[in-house]
Protein backbone atom coordinates (compact mmCIF):
# COMPACT_ATOMS: atom_id res chain seq x y z
CA UNK A 1 0.00 0.00 0.00
CA UNK A 2 1.02 3.47 -0.85
CA UNK A 3 2.05 5.79 2.34
CA UNK A 4 0.71 8.80 2.23
CA UNK A 5 3.54 11.57 1.59
CA UNK A 6 3.77 12.71 5.29
CA UNK A 7 4.38 8.99 6.51
CA UNK A 8 7.68 8.46 4.70
CA UNK A 9 10.84 8.11 5.87
CA UNK A 10 11.64 10.69 3.08
CA UNK A 11 9.35 13.35 4.23
CA UNK A 12 10.06 13.32 7.40
CA UNK A 13 13.98 14.05 6.55
CA UNK A 14 13.06 16.65 4.45
CA UNK A 15 11.07 18.51 7.13
CA UNK A 16 13.30 17.68 9.63
CA UNK A 17 15.19 21.16 10.64
CA UNK A 18 18.46 21.87 9.98
CA UNK A 19 20.87 21.08 13.34
CA UNK A 20 24.17 21.30 13.77
CA UNK A 21 25.84 17.54 13.26
CA UNK A 22 27.74 18.28 16.71
CA UNK A 23 24.68 18.90 18.23
CA UNK A 24 22.95 16.13 16.75
CA UNK A 25 26.16 13.48 17.44
CA UNK A 26 25.74 14.30 21.15
CA UNK A 27 21.78 13.64 21.26
CA UNK A 28 22.39 10.16 19.59
CA UNK A 29 24.02 9.01 22.19
CA UNK A 30 20.75 9.48 24.16
CA UNK A 31 22.44 11.19 27.20
CA UNK A 32 19.07 11.29 29.21
CA UNK A 33 19.05 6.96 29.15
CA UNK A 34 22.51 6.99 31.44
CA UNK A 35 20.64 7.38 34.29
CA UNK A 36 20.05 3.58 34.06
CA UNK A 37 23.69 3.20 34.57
CA UNK A 38 23.22 4.58 38.19
CA UNK A 39 22.60 1.60 38.86
CA UNK A 40 26.12 0.78 39.25
CA UNK A 41 26.03 2.49 42.43
CA UNK A 42 24.07 0.18 44.03
CA UNK A 43 27.25 -2.24 44.99
CA UNK A 44 29.00 0.98 46.28
CA UNK A 45 25.91 2.13 48.61
CA UNK A 46 24.96 -0.82 50.11
CA UNK A 47 28.45 -2.42 50.88
CA UNK A 48 29.24 0.54 52.87
CA UNK A 49 32.66 1.48 50.56
CA UNK A 50 30.95 5.13 49.63
CA UNK A 51 33.18 6.24 52.59
CA UNK A 52 36.13 4.75 50.37
CA UNK A 53 37.65 7.18 47.88
CA UNK A 54 38.84 4.93 45.58
CA UNK A 55 36.06 2.76 45.37
CA UNK A 56 34.07 6.53 44.27
CA UNK A 57 36.52 7.02 41.78
CA UNK A 58 36.64 3.34 40.54
CA UNK A 59 32.53 3.09 40.03
CA UNK A 60 32.32 6.93 38.65
CA UNK A 61 34.79 5.42 36.08
CA UNK A 62 32.79 2.56 35.45
CA UNK A 63 29.96 4.29 34.83
CA UNK A 64 31.23 6.48 32.24
CA UNK A 65 32.43 3.41 30.58
CA UNK A 66 29.08 2.16 30.63
CA UNK A 67 27.66 5.07 29.05
CA UNK A 68 29.71 5.27 26.23
CA UNK A 69 29.13 0.92 25.41
CA UNK A 70 25.61 1.45 26.06
CA UNK A 71 25.41 4.63 23.94
CA UNK A 72 26.82 2.23 21.29
CA UNK A 73 23.73 0.60 21.46
CA UNK A 74 21.63 3.13 21.35
CA UNK A 75 23.29 4.74 17.82
CA UNK A 76 23.41 0.75 16.07
CA UNK A 77 19.74 -0.04 17.43
CA UNK A 78 18.84 3.89 16.16
CA UNK A 79 20.52 3.02 12.52
CA UNK A 80 18.74 -0.79 12.23
CA UNK A 81 15.12 0.95 13.10
CA UNK A 82 15.79 4.08 11.33
CA UNK A 83 12.65 3.70 8.51
CA UNK A 84 10.37 2.25 11.18
CA UNK A 85 11.41 5.15 14.04
CA UNK A 86 10.77 7.83 10.73
CA UNK A 87 6.63 6.84 11.71
CA UNK A 88 6.70 6.88 14.95
CA UNK A 89 5.38 10.20 16.58
CA UNK A 90 8.18 10.83 18.77
CA UNK A 91 10.97 8.45 17.15
CA UNK A 92 11.04 10.13 14.21
CA UNK A 93 12.67 13.22 15.80
CA UNK A 94 15.83 11.09 16.72
CA UNK A 95 18.93 12.51 14.82
CA UNK A 96 19.54 9.36 12.48
CA UNK A 97 15.34 9.22 11.65
CA UNK A 98 14.87 12.30 11.04
CA UNK A 99 18.14 12.98 9.02
CA UNK A 100 20.08 15.17 11.04
CA UNK A 101 22.98 12.86 12.33
CA UNK A 102 23.85 11.38 8.16
CA UNK A 103 23.95 7.52 8.33
CA UNK A 104 28.28 7.44 7.46
CA UNK A 105 29.09 9.66 10.54
CA UNK A 106 26.69 7.78 12.80
CA UNK A 107 28.78 4.61 12.14
CA UNK A 108 32.13 6.64 12.74
CA UNK A 109 30.47 7.81 15.49
CA UNK A 110 29.73 4.42 17.45
CA UNK A 111 33.11 2.95 16.18
CA UNK A 112 34.58 5.66 18.22
CA UNK A 113 32.94 5.62 21.56
CA UNK A 114 32.73 2.15 21.94
CA UNK A 115 36.90 1.64 21.32
CA UNK A 116 36.66 4.33 24.15
CA UNK A 117 34.01 2.65 26.14
CA UNK A 118 35.72 -0.77 26.13
CA UNK A 119 39.39 0.48 26.55
CA UNK A 120 38.25 2.28 29.47
CA UNK A 121 36.68 -0.64 30.75
CA UNK A 122 39.61 -2.87 30.41
CA UNK A 123 41.94 -0.20 31.95
CA UNK A 124 39.34 -0.54 35.06
CA UNK A 125 40.03 -4.01 35.33
CA UNK A 126 40.02 -7.07 33.06
CA UNK A 127 36.98 -8.31 34.90
CA UNK A 128 34.93 -5.13 34.66
CA UNK A 129 35.85 -5.19 30.90
CA UNK A 130 34.27 -8.60 30.84
CA UNK A 131 31.27 -7.73 32.46
CA UNK A 132 30.71 -5.07 30.20
CA UNK A 133 31.23 -7.22 26.76
CA UNK A 134 28.83 -9.08 28.62
CA UNK A 135 26.50 -6.45 28.94
CA UNK A 136 27.35 -5.10 25.41
CA UNK A 137 26.69 -8.86 23.82
CA UNK A 138 23.21 -9.09 25.65
CA UNK A 139 22.48 -5.21 24.30
CA UNK A 140 23.18 -6.32 20.98
CA UNK A 141 21.41 -9.75 20.53
CA UNK A 142 18.47 -7.73 21.88
CA UNK A 143 18.76 -5.54 19.05
CA UNK A 144 19.25 -8.07 16.64
CA UNK A 145 17.22 -10.77 17.39
CA UNK A 146 15.04 -10.65 20.65
CA UNK A 147 13.44 -7.40 20.84
CA UNK A 148 11.16 -8.91 18.19
CA UNK A 149 10.28 -11.65 20.49
CA UNK A 150 7.41 -11.16 22.87
CA UNK A 151 8.13 -11.32 26.17
CA UNK A 152 12.21 -12.30 26.15
CA UNK A 153 12.28 -8.61 24.78
CA UNK A 154 11.47 -7.35 28.35
CA UNK A 155 13.49 -10.40 29.74
CA UNK A 156 16.77 -8.98 27.96
CA UNK A 157 15.98 -5.46 28.43
CA UNK A 158 16.06 -6.45 32.29
CA UNK A 159 19.56 -8.48 31.89
CA UNK A 160 20.90 -5.01 30.75
CA UNK A 161 20.32 -3.54 34.34
CA UNK A 162 21.45 -7.20 35.99
CA UNK A 163 24.46 -6.43 34.43
CA UNK A 164 25.13 -3.12 35.05
CA UNK A 165 24.43 -4.27 39.41
CA UNK A 166 26.85 -7.14 38.81
CA UNK A 167 29.83 -4.49 37.44
CA UNK A 168 29.30 -2.08 40.05
CA UNK A 169 30.21 -4.70 42.19
CA UNK A 170 32.80 -5.94 39.98
CA UNK A 171 34.53 -2.83 39.93
CA UNK A 172 34.96 -2.60 43.33
CA UNK A 173 35.58 -6.08 44.17
CA UNK A 174 32.72 -7.06 46.83
CA UNK A 175 30.74 -9.71 46.80
CA UNK A 176 27.53 -9.63 44.60
CA UNK A 177 24.73 -10.18 46.79
CA UNK A 178 21.90 -12.47 45.65
CA UNK A 179 19.30 -9.72 46.90
CA UNK A 180 20.98 -6.73 44.89
CA UNK A 181 20.51 -8.94 41.67
CA UNK A 182 16.62 -9.73 42.50
CA UNK A 183 15.81 -6.53 43.32
CA UNK A 184 17.30 -4.96 40.01
CA UNK A 185 15.43 -8.12 37.49
CA UNK A 186 12.05 -7.78 39.24
CA UNK A 187 12.37 -3.71 39.03
CA UNK A 188 13.82 -3.67 35.58
CA UNK A 189 10.53 -6.01 34.63
CA UNK A 190 8.43 -3.88 36.12
CA UNK A 191 9.81 -1.12 34.09
CA UNK A 192 10.18 -2.67 30.65
CA UNK A 193 6.17 -3.93 30.72
CA UNK A 194 5.32 -0.92 31.35
CA UNK A 195 7.44 0.45 29.27
CA UNK A 196 5.56 -1.51 26.36
CA UNK A 197 2.37 -0.53 27.88
CA UNK A 198 2.97 3.17 27.37
CA UNK A 199 4.18 2.07 23.54
CA UNK A 200 0.82 0.44 22.93
CA UNK A 201 -1.40 3.31 24.44
CA UNK A 202 0.74 5.94 22.90
CA UNK A 203 0.50 4.38 19.31
CA UNK A 204 -2.59 2.21 19.41
CA UNK A 205 -3.18 -0.90 18.67
CA UNK A 206 -3.94 -0.34 14.63
CA UNK A 207 -0.07 1.48 14.64
CA UNK A 208 1.70 -0.64 16.65
CA UNK A 209 3.03 -2.97 14.23
CA UNK A 210 4.18 -0.42 11.90
CA UNK A 211 7.32 0.33 14.55
CA UNK A 212 8.06 -2.44 16.53
CA UNK A 213 6.95 -6.28 14.78
CA UNK A 214 6.05 -7.82 17.99
CA UNK A 215 4.25 -4.45 19.85
CA UNK A 216 1.06 -5.42 18.35
CA UNK A 217 0.75 -8.83 19.91
CA UNK A 218 0.58 -7.72 23.91
CA UNK A 219 -2.21 -5.90 25.27
CA UNK A 220 -2.55 -3.32 27.76
CA UNK A 221 -4.98 -6.65 29.92
CA UNK A 222 -1.87 -8.76 29.18
CA UNK A 223 0.39 -5.88 30.41
CA UNK A 224 -1.39 -5.20 33.44
CA UNK A 225 -0.75 -8.87 34.52
CA UNK A 226 2.93 -8.47 33.75
CA UNK A 227 2.85 -5.16 35.89
CA UNK A 228 1.35 -6.71 39.02
CA UNK A 229 3.44 -9.59 38.95
CA UNK A 230 6.17 -7.74 38.64
CA UNK A 231 4.78 -5.01 41.19
CA UNK A 232 4.70 -7.56 43.70
CA UNK A 233 7.78 -9.46 42.68
CA UNK A 234 9.95 -6.01 42.96
CA UNK A 235 8.52 -4.92 46.49
CA UNK A 236 8.64 -8.56 47.98
CA UNK A 237 11.90 -8.63 47.30
CA UNK A 238 13.05 -5.41 48.32
CA UNK A 239 10.90 -5.56 51.81
CA UNK A 240 12.91 -9.24 52.23
CA UNK A 241 16.03 -7.68 51.49
CA UNK A 242 15.84 -4.71 54.43
CA UNK A 243 15.02 -7.64 57.42
CA UNK A 244 16.77 -10.30 56.15
CA UNK A 245 20.00 -9.67 53.20
CA UNK A 246 21.05 -5.51 54.45
CA UNK A 247 23.44 -4.64 57.07
CA UNK A 248 20.60 -3.70 59.45
CA UNK A 249 17.21 -4.19 59.73
CA UNK A 250 16.92 -0.50 60.31
CA UNK A 251 16.70 -0.02 56.50
CA UNK A 252 13.20 -1.29 56.52
CA UNK A 253 12.67 2.31 57.00
CA UNK A 254 13.26 2.60 53.67
CA UNK A 255 10.45 0.76 52.59
CA UNK A 256 7.57 3.35 52.29
CA UNK A 257 10.20 5.65 49.84
CA UNK A 258 10.14 2.48 47.48
CA UNK A 259 6.56 1.84 47.78
CA UNK A 260 5.43 5.69 46.99
CA UNK A 261 7.89 5.50 43.87
CA UNK A 262 6.54 2.07 42.65
CA UNK A 263 2.65 3.75 42.84
CA UNK A 264 3.25 6.85 41.93
CA UNK A 265 5.25 5.25 38.63
CA UNK A 266 1.87 2.78 38.25
CA UNK A 267 -0.19 6.26 38.13
CA UNK A 268 1.56 8.09 35.95
CA UNK A 269 1.45 5.41 33.30
CA UNK A 270 -1.95 4.31 33.98
CA UNK A 271 -3.69 7.40 35.13
CA UNK A 272 -1.84 9.44 32.50
CA UNK A 273 -0.70 7.25 29.49
CA UNK A 274 3.08 8.06 30.10
CA UNK A 275 6.31 5.19 30.40
CA UNK A 276 6.99 4.55 27.40
CA UNK A 277 10.25 6.58 28.22
CA UNK A 278 10.90 5.31 31.37
CA UNK A 279 14.06 7.60 31.89
CA UNK A 280 11.95 10.78 30.82
CA UNK A 281 8.65 9.64 33.04
CA UNK A 282 11.35 9.18 36.12
CA UNK A 283 13.31 12.67 35.58
CA UNK A 284 10.38 14.76 34.62
CA UNK A 285 8.31 13.81 38.04
CA UNK A 286 9.24 15.89 41.06
CA UNK A 287 7.35 13.93 43.02
CA UNK A 288 9.61 10.89 42.09
CA UNK A 289 12.70 12.65 41.83
CA UNK A 290 11.82 13.86 45.70
CA UNK A 291 11.16 10.68 46.93
CA UNK A 292 14.45 9.19 44.89
CA UNK A 293 16.55 11.63 47.04
CA UNK A 294 15.04 10.67 50.19
CA UNK A 295 15.41 7.05 49.98
CA UNK A 296 19.14 7.99 49.21
CA UNK A 297 19.44 10.18 51.95
CA UNK A 298 17.97 7.93 54.07
CA UNK A 299 19.58 5.26 53.05
CA UNK A 300 22.96 6.56 53.42
CA UNK A 301 22.10 7.99 57.45
CA UNK A 302 20.71 3.95 58.25
CA UNK A 303 23.70 2.63 57.20
CA UNK A 304 26.15 5.00 59.06
CA UNK A 305 24.09 4.93 62.29
CA UNK A 306 24.67 1.05 61.62
CA UNK A 307 28.34 1.21 60.86
CA UNK A 308 29.02 3.26 64.08
CA UNK A 309 26.64 1.50 65.92
CA UNK A 310 23.95 3.98 66.94
CA UNK A 311 21.34 1.88 65.83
Amino acid sequence: MEQPVNDRPEANEAKAPKENILFAALRALRPKQWTKNAFLLAALLFSFQFTNPDAVLKTAWGIACFCLISSTGYIFNDLQDREADALHPKKRKRPIASGALPVGAAWVEMAVIFTIGTTGAFLLSPGFGAVAMLYFVTTMSYTVYFKHQVILDIMFLAAGFIWRAIAGAVAIKVIISPWLLLCTAFLALFLGFNKRRGELVLLGADKAATTRKNLAEYSTSMLDEFQAITTSGTIISYALYTVQGSPTPWMLVTLPFVLYVIFRYIYLVQGRGEGDAPDETLLKDKPILLTALLYGLTTVAVLVASHEGLI
